[in-house]
């Protein structure tokens, strides 16, 4: 009786050992591999247009924005080298009988006197929209942005009555959501650093 119980205890004992052993792995990767990809082709914004009915002046007038990205405009890279089309943007007032009584059009270009080499270097014209009738100027806030992010600069546009066309940054644009501007959220506001 002695001679199984040690025969049991021996194949026990293998068996532990046998269930120990390191089994072999299989070679095969059951995740596939994630390849970095390099950048696509280039990305474009798509169209926009939009038409408002305006009172200036005294008389109705149609004020028409236009953004179209644009082939003929230099195109900006991101730090990824992703290639991004830059925009377009059309203002035309038109009177009540349809004629055109302003017609302008905005690159990113034109507002380099307000942009740091950055944006001029890695940013797109992003939008130019209408904001308001102030006396005798048509007022519009426009963006240059990096493309793909909430980074921008904020500007206005103020076209008189004559078609003159003034452009400032907006130092009062809240885009922090809080009622302040963001000059005012951050004492040591530098706009170089933008």
């Amino acid at each position: 009786m002695q001679n199984k119980k040690l025969i049991i205890v021996a194949l026990a004992a293998l068996a532990a050992v046998g269930g120990c052993k390191e089994k072999k792995q299989p070679q095969d990767i059951i995740a596939p591999k994630i390849e970095a990809k390099g950048p696509s082709s280039p990305i474009r914004m798509q169209s926009y247009s939009d038409t408002r009915d305006v009172l200036w002046l005294g008389k109705s007038y149609k004020v028409e924005v236009k953004r179209e990205p644009s082939d003929s405009l230099p195109m900006v890279k991101d730090e990824s080298g992703q290639k991004f089309v830059d925009n377009r943007i059309s203002v035309r007032v038109l009177r009540s009988d349809g004629t055109v009584a302003i017609s302008n059009s905005f690159t990113k270009a034109t507002f380099n006197d307000y942009l740091t080499d950055h944006y001029r270097k890695a940013g797109i014209l992003e939008g130019l929209v209408f904001d308001k009738v102030d006396s005798q100027q048509l007022e519009f806030a426009a963006s240059v942005s990096l493309p793909q992010t909430d980074e921008y600069i904020p500007l206005e546009v103020k076209i008189d009555n004559f078609g003159n066309v003034k452009i400032e940054r907006d130092s009062e644009m809240d885009t922090s959501g809080t009622g302040q501007s963001d000059a005012d959220n951050d004492e040591n506001f530098d706009e170089d650093e933008i």
